[in-house]
C-alpha cells in the first residue's frame, strides 16, 4: 500500500529527510512537504547577511527545489491545526491533508505581544523572509533619518549577533547612529562561559552598543524599561527566543506546559509514535535541550533514518536510532566584521580565524543542499 508520508516545515531537521528521499526513491510512498515559500535561510548566515557581507539569495536553500527533485510534492502554506488522533493536517490555504507519517519542523514563533503595539517599527526575526525584506527597507530608509536608532531586544547568542551585525551595517551608511541592546542580566548569553560573556562585552564596548539590564515591553510607541525610563528607537527587533505554535496544544499531541511536542529520543512523539517532532518545537522527554539550529541539523540524519524505518517496518527490521547530542555545543558568532568569538563549554576564542571557521561551516552547509537541488 502507498504510505503518505508529510513534512510539515522547511526547517533545517528536514533537509536530511529530502536527501534520503533523493537518494531513495519510493514508488510505495506519496511524499508531501508543506512550507510557506519555495526555500528556507540558512540561520547561521543571517547575521552575515544583516551585516552587508552576504548577498541575500547565498543563504537561502531552494527546499522547495530539493523537495521535488526528491519526488515529493510541494504544498505552498502554512500548517494551522493538527488533529493527532484522525492523523489529519489543516493548512492556511483551506484544504485538509491526512497522512500515515508526519514529521514537525514548523520553527517555532517568536513571542512578540508586549512589542506589538509598536507596529511598522518593530522586526521579528521570524519569519525569517519577511524580517529580510523589513531589514532590507530600513537599511533603504535609513540614510534619510537624522540618527536612526536601531535597539536589538533578547540577550541570547541571537541577539548579541543581531546587534552586531546591525552596527555594523549601519557603520556603512549613517555618519551617526545608535544601537542598544535591551536584555536581563540573568538571559544574557546563559549556558555560555564567563569568559564568553567577556569577550561580547568587549566588542560592544568598543562599538558603544548601549547596554540595558531590563525587561522590556512597548508603551506610546517607546520601549519602556523596568526603572521607569522610556527609549525611542526607529526600529524594534525582537530576539527574544522562541515560543511553540499556539496549534500545538490543541492538536491532541503530548505537550509539555510551554506547548512543545513531547519527544522521546528517537525524535517520535510521547503520545503518538507516527508523528515526529524536531527543531524548536520539539522537546524531549530524557534531557533538557537548548533549541538551537545546531541540534536541528545533526538531529536530521536520525529523523530521516527513522521515517524511513517506521514507513517500511515490513520491508527490513525497524530499527530506530536516538539523538544524542553532545554534552557540549559549539557555537560560532559572527561580529560583523568577519571575525566571531567562539563558545565551546569553558572554551573561548575569537578573532579572523574563528570567522573563517564559521564561514567554511555556514557555506559548505548551503552549498551541499543547494547542490543536491539542481
Amino acid at each position: 500500500m502507498t504510505k503518505r508520508i508529510v513534512l510539515a516545515g522547511g526547517g533545517h531537521a528536514h533537509l536530511a529527510v529530502l536527501a534520503e528521499w533523493l537518494k531513495r526513491p519510493c514508488d510505495q510512498e506519496d511524499r508531501v512537504l508543506i512550507m510557506p515559500s519555495e526555500r528556507s535561510a540558512y540561520s547561521g548566515m543571517l547575521p552575515g547577511w544583516m551585516a552587508g557581507i552576504y548577498a541575500e539569495e547565498e543563504m537561502f536553500i531552494p527546499v522547495a527545489q530539493l523537495a521535488r527533485k526528491a519526488g515529493a510534492r510541494v504544498v505552498t502554506a502554512l500548517v494551522t491545526a493538527l488533529d493527532a488522533d484522525t492523523q489529519t493536517l489543516q493548512m492556511s490555504n483551506g484544504e485538509s491533508l491526512g497522512f500515515d507519517l508526519l514529521s514537525l519542523a514548523t520553527g517555532g514563533e517568536v513571542p512578540s505581544d508586549g512589542f506589538a503595539m509598536l507596529e511598522a517599527k518593530l522586526l521579528t526575526v521570524r519569519p525569517v523572509e519577511r524580517f529580510v525584506q523589513d531589514w532590507a527597507q530600513f537599511v533603504a530608509d535609513a540614510p534619510q533619518l537624522r540618527s536612526p536608532h536601531v535597539a536589538i531586544v533578547g540577550g541570547g547568542a541571537g541577539g548579541v549577533e543581531l546587534a552586531l551585525a546591525a552596527h555594523a551595517r549601519l557603520s556603512q551608511i549613517a555618519d551617526s547612529f545608535r544601537i542598544s541592546l535591551i536584555t536581563p542580566k540573568s538571559d544574557f548569553l546563559t549556558g555560555h562561559a564567563s569568559s564568553v560573556r567577556r569577550r561580547v562585552l568587549a566588542a560592544m564596548r568598543e562599538r558603544r552598543i548601549n547596554l540595558h539590564w531590563s525587561w522590556a515591553k512597548a508603551e506610546d510607541g517607546l520601549i519602556a524599561l523596568e526603572d521607569g525610563r522610556k527609549i525611542a528607537a526607529d526600529a524594534v527587533i525582537a530576539a527574544t527566543g522562541s515560543q511553540a505554535q499556539v496549534w500545538l496544544a490543541a492538536s491532541g499531541l503530548a505537550c509539555d506546559p510551554q506547548g512543545y511536542v513531547l519527544v522521546r529520543p528517537t525524535l517520535q512523539s510521547a503520545s503518538h509514535p507516527n508523528i515526529f517532532a524536531a527543531g524548536d518545537i520539539a522537546q524531549r522527554t530524557d534531557r533538557p535541550l537548548a533549541r538551537s539550529g545546531v541540534h536541528a541539523v545533526k538531529s536530521g540524519p536520525v529523523l530521516a533514518n527513522n521515517a524511513r524505518q517506521l514507513a517500511h517496518p515490513a520491508s527490513e527490521p525497524v530499527s530506530l536510532k536516538s539523538y544524542d547530542p553532545r554534552t557540549t555545543t559549539l557555537y560560532l558568532m559572527s561580529t560583523g566584521d568577519r571575525r566571531a568569538i567562539l563558545s565551546w563549554g569553558k572554551f573561548s576564542a575569537e578573532g579572523r580565524a574563528v570567522w573563517w571557521l564559521k564561514e567554511r561551516i555556514d557555506r559548505r552547509f548551503v552549498e551541499h543542499f543547494s547542490r543536491l537541488a539542481q
